[in-house]
């Protein structure tokens, strides 16, 4: 390293010194109390093992049942998922004064309830990957959507964080829904709710807030998003309804943007592509989007208008 540089990285290391003493927010430097993001990213992982046992193999562990993978794969994630919780239960009022041993303790019981609730967040993964299956005549068969379908991949991620979601765990559940998010362009809040037999085709940009409510045999496409009318209040709208409600049987195509808490999609309703809705759609309503004109120009021939309608829509927009 040149005697410039050097020079010039002592005067820069002051000047980041001075900035650091201003006492700002990101000036922060307790590393060591805040939550490992490696280690939460690992945990979610190791739960994708034992959730499905057969799929994704580590070979660390050298045995040779199912029950005994399963049993050191429990005590590594519970490990590590009570000191993970532990620090993170800062951020609740009730914790926030508390002694380190009955954080600690705290800890331990929210994380032997988050265990308790494995197989339920299996009963739901089962019926998510037979939802896939049956909508998309691409698939071959069941294993090709558990190993490659990244909006699989996501709705498994928020079945385990919506859990821990609502044990009332900070921020460990959004970040592992940030984790999916990061991986396949789909970004679910922890907080959603989502019913049974819910499908993701494609899945790229799907957007679904924090209080949407979804039933069962839903499918989205890419693009979609569930979302609030407005976040102008801020901080003032905290846990309240913003997202909409989403009743079974739906199908929203891509596109399509469904804004607002009080806004519920009925059942066995249809969302076409591109639709902008911001208000109730009755049960067993088609949803469409009028096609604008469309211009052909071939060489020096005169552009052709063609404008046409699926008349078997029934149009609110």
């Amino acid at each position: 390293m040149s005697e410039y540089i050097k020079s010039e990285l002592d005067g820069i290391l002051e000047s980041v010194m001075d900035d650091y003493a201003e006492n700002k927010f990101i000036d922060k430097t307790d590393i060591f109390n805040q939550p490992d993001k490696r280690v939460i990213v690992d945990i979610l992982h190791k739960l994708q093992q034992i959730i499905f046992p057969g799929f994704f193999k580590d070979t660390i562990y050298k045995v040779y049942t199912v029950r005994s993978t399963v049993a050191m794969l429990l005590e590594d994630v519970m490990y590590n998922l009570v000191k993970q919780i532990a620090i993170v239960l800062k951020y609740n009022k009730e914790c926030a004064a508390a002694s380190g041993e009955k954080v600690r303790e705290e800890a331990e019981r929210i994380a032997v309830s988050f265990f308790k609730t494995i197989p339920r967040i299996r009963a739901y993964i089962e019926t998510d990957a037979q939802a896939s299956f049956d909508g998309d005549p691409a698939a071959y068969n069941k294993e090709e959507i558990v190993v490659t379908y990244p909006g699989f991949y996501a709705v498994v991620v928020n079945r385990i964080a919506h859990e821990l979601f609502k044990l009332g765990v900070p921020l460990i559940p959004r970040i592992m829904t940030e984790h999916a998010h990061s991986l396949t362009g789909i970004d679910i809040h922890p907080g959603a709710t989502i019913g049974r037999y819910f499908c993701i085709d494609h899945g790229t940009g799907i957007v679904i807030g924090e209080t949407t409510k979804i039933g069962d045999y839903v499918k989205i496409y890419q693009g979609v998003t569930l979302g609030a009318l407005s976040t102008r209040g801020g901080q003032l709208l905290k846990n309240k309804k913003r997202h909409p409600t989403i009743e079974d049987n739906v199908t929203i195509y891509s596109g399509a943007s469904i804004l607002g808490g009080e806004t519920v999609i009925g059942r066995n309703v249809v969302i076409g592509g591109n639709a902008f809705i911001t208000r109730s759609v009755h049960e067993g309503t088609k949803v469409s989007v009028k096609n604008l004109e469309l211009s052909y120009s071939e060489g020096n021939t005169k552009p052709v208008g063609d404008k046409t309608e699926d008349t078997s829509w029934f149009y609110i927009i």
